[in-house]
This record gives structure tokens, C-alpha cells and sequence, in this order.
């Protein structure tokens, strides 16, 4: 007869074995075929990811359908911004060449919304050197336009000083402070005397291909 300290050692193996065994049986169904060719990895994951299909198109994938964009876009402050980072994913509105849909465009506090994603002075981790950032509503007021004014109603999105530049060239003011390389806290614009002008919005502004950035 077995004692019941002996019972009791067969127990433990016994339920080790069965672990081991449970283990073994769990790793063959849990853990694919191809893990650990290369490493502690799945090397089948090589294949699958490049036949993943394309999301993401580049900037070149966009302006070669869009030249009148490109004329404005390759010349302005915005040239090395992704055109999916605000118009959206290059596979929902093109398939193997031709158009599926309409990417949704923006309008009034949508565009505001989006430019303030990148220049909006809350977010500290932008460098006003890089990137001008301003506060909102305060920058209107400045501006002495209407808190309701959206981004687009004084700069051209795709080259945001366009609009402003063309108004210097055509009324013979010039930016105040450090707004022209894009460092300053405004770009309210002043006549030699020093008088302070409100600046132009785009539809007083005739069209000018001449003026970008």
C-alpha cells in the first residue's frame, strides 16, 4: 500500500507532467509555424505586411491629379506637410488609379480646428521657431477681425502667407514684427507712418500667381 506521504509526491509529478504535457499541446496550437526563423518573430509576418494593401499615397500621388493645388502648394510655408494630414487617407478617394470618392472638405471652425492641430500656442511641445503658433481666440482680436473669422479667410491653406503677401505688395504696407519669417506674434500690418491697418481679407485680394509664400 502506498503511503500517503508517496500520494502525495506522485501527486505533485503527476500534475507537473500533465502541466507540461498541457503546455506543449497549448504551444502547438497558440504559436505559428514560422515564429523564431528569424528571432522572436514571425517571419510570415514579412509576406503579409507587403502584401498589406496601400493606405497612404505621398504628396507627389496627390498633386499629379491636382496641378492647380500643386502650383500653390510647392511654393508656400506648407510645401513639406503631408496633403493627407488634412485632406485624408489617399485610399478613400483613389483605387488602382481612378477616383472612388470625395475626400470631405473642411469649412469654418472645421479649418480652424485643423490648423490649430499644428498651430495652436497651448501645445508646448511646438517651436514657435518651426512652426508660429498663436492663442485663440486672442489672435482675432488682435487682427481686429471677428472671433467668428475662420483660418482660410486670411491665409490661403495650402501657402499661408499668400494672401498676406499679396496684400503688402498691392497696398505698400509692411508686416509688423517678425511676422514675415513666420517667428512673430502677429501679422497685422502697418503703413510707413506707422499707422496700424487692418489687414486685408482674401476676397478684397485681386488673384496673383506671382505671390505664395
Amino acid at each position: 500500500m502506498i503511503s500517503k506521504h508517496a500520494l502525495r509526491i506522485i501527486i505533485v509529478f503527476s500534475s507537473i507532467a500533465i502541466m507540461a504535457g498541457a503546455g506543449l499541446v497549448i504551444k502547438l496550437f497558440l504559436i505559428p509555424d514560422s515564429f523564431g526563423v528569424y528571432g522572436a518573430y514571425r517571419a510570415d509576418a514579412i509576406e503579409e505586411e507587403a502584401n498589406r494593401a496601400i493606405r497612404h499615397g505621398t504628396n507627389k500621388s496627390c498633386l499629379s491629379c491636382h496641378p492647380y493645388e500643386a502650383s500653390i502648394h510647392l511654393k508656400g510655408l506648407h510645401k513639406t506637410i503631408s496633403c493627407e494630414f488634412c485632406h485624408g487617407t489617399f485610399a478613400d478617394h483613389i483605387d488602382n488609379g481612378k477616383k472612388i470618392a470625395s475626400l470631405p472638405v473642411k469649412k469654418g471652425d472645421d479649418i480652424t480646428t485643423l490648423c490649430l492641430r499644428c498651430h495652436n500656442t497651448e501645445i508646448k511641445a511646438r517651436s514657435s521657431v518651426v512652426i508660429k503658433t498663436v492663442a485663440m481666440p486672442d489672435h482675432l482680436r488682435k487682427q481686429k477681425v471677428k472671433e467668428t473669422h475662420s483660418c482660410n479667410q486670411c491665409h490661403h491653406v495650402h501657402a499661408p502667407l499668400k494672401h498676406i503677401r499679396e496684400a503688402e505688395r498691392i497696398s505698400g504696407l509692411k508686416i509688423s514684427g517678425k511676422g514675415a519669417n513666420l517667428t512673430g506674434a502677429n501679422y497685422t500690418l502697418f503703413s510707413p507712418d506707422g499707422n496700424e491697418n487692418i489687414i486685408l481679407t482674401p476676397p478684397t485680394i485681386p488673384y496673383s500667381k506671382e505671390v505664395y509664400k
